[in-house]
């Protein structure tokens, strides 16, 4: 099986409002020693160099802060010290970094798709969130992308920014159609407490206009219109925040939702290996020094129990749209999940197909629902 390569970036210019990720600010001073570090870590595992990668995912954090040379560096660090074969080399981007020199040197260096913050058309929600690009950043961004030949493009919306209604959104969704990106996320605003919007909200404010966050209800309605709208536009909907036009589903991510290896490099990077899950430090400092240092970089490891693989499983196979193979189930891990199924078809949560069992489409909006009845 092929391996995966994750690389954390963990800069931003400005930190989202809903955002508690561990993600920052920093000096660009500290992007250079940040990006030797990186290449370091990947040397330093050269051990498994035998092993084929198929596909880079740069992600963050605002990766496309970087230089172009940095970037360079870091692929070619994995260039270096692993069997590249690559089918995907995905560059997360924000509109405003996007500059006609940049996408050609991304170009060059050998990312072929470009994962685009775009999250709304609207200013007035960008500008609650705290996002630093609008609209018009948006279409020079794919005018830039289109002329240096990038034919991979994905667009992300959040549903449930602060000021959405429901003529905003379906303007979004709109816009974004027209631009025909071959890839579509669309999530849910999830506001962590810890965010300033979300301790403004728990403190009943007005900033960051929090008080002009859509309801649950309306945040569904959003999503289940998209549904609606993007297979009708030749979007396949594979997975449930993600659409791809044929033959463009995100390889990498699908390492993830279908539990094969994957290594990751930086701060806050996360590996897995099938039987073992670690994560290096958080701090992009602490990271930094231990890597100087000649010390382990890794914050957490844990061995993946039975128990642990068949939930997993379960959670991420019903995540995608394809569903789950309970036979194969049952056969690796002696699990037979037909009562569970049975309840769940008969309560229209599931569909099943033979062997198959899959979330049903109408229910995609409660599909936490399912999830706990099948894990219980």
């Amino acid at each position: 099986m092929n391996l995966g390569i994750y690389i954390q970036v963990p800069f931003c210019q400005t930190k989202c409002t809903y955002c508690n990720f561990h993600t920052g600010v920093f000096a660009k001073s500290l992007y250079r020693p940040y990006v030797d570090a990186v290449c370091r870590e990947i040397a330093e595992s050269r051990a498994l160099r035998e092993i084929r990668v198929d596909t880079v995912y740069l992600g963050g954090g605002t990766p496309s802060l970087l230089e172009p040379g940095d970037l360079a560096l870091i692929l070619n660090a994995a260039r270096g010290n692993f069997l590249c074969a690559w089918d995907e080399v995905t560059l997360e981007a924000d509109p405003e970094t996007i500059t006609e020199e940049k996408a050609r040197a991304w170009r060059g260096s050998g990312i072929d798709r470009i994962s685009l913050g775009v999250q709304s058309f609207a200013d007035e929600e960008l500008r609650a969130a705290g996002r630093m690009h609008r609209r018009k950043d948006i279409y020079s961004a794919a005018e830039f992308l289109l002329a240096e030949g990038f034919r991979n493009i994905s667009m992300d919306l959040i549903a449930g920014l602060p000021h959405q209604t429901h003529k905003s959104w379906a303007a979004s969704v709109d816009q974004l159609i027209a631009l025909r990106p071959q890839h579509i996320s669309i999530y849910l605003l999830e506001v962590d407490d810890g965010s300033r919007l979300g301790k403004e909200i728990l403190r009943g404010g007005e900033k960051y206009g929090a008080e002009e966050v859509p309801t649950d209800d309306a945040m569904a309605e959003f999503y289940e219109s998209a549904c609606a709208r993007l297979p009708a536009e030749g979007y396949e909907h594979y997975e449930i925040s993600n659409w791809g036009l044929p033959g463009f589903h995100s390889r990498h991510n699908l390492k993830y939702w279908q539990r094969q290896p994957y290594l990751g490099f930086g701060a806050g990077a996360h590996s897995f290996d099938g039987h073992r899950r670690w994560a290096n430090v958080h701090d992009p400092a602490a990271y930094a020094a231990a890597i100087a240092q000649g010390r382990t970089t890794r914050e957490q490891e844990e061995e993946v129990t039975l128990k642990q693989a068949l939930e997993e499983e379960l959670f991420l196979g019903l995540r995608q749209l394809a569903g789950i193979d309970l036979a194969r189930i049952k056969k690796d891990y002696g699990a037979d999940l037909s009562g569970r199924v049975a309840k769940l078809v008969a309560d229209g949560m599931l569909e099943r197909d033979g062997d198959w069992v899959r979330l049903n489409p109408a229910k995609l909006t409660i599909a936490n629902e399912a999830f706990v009845e099948v894990l219980d």
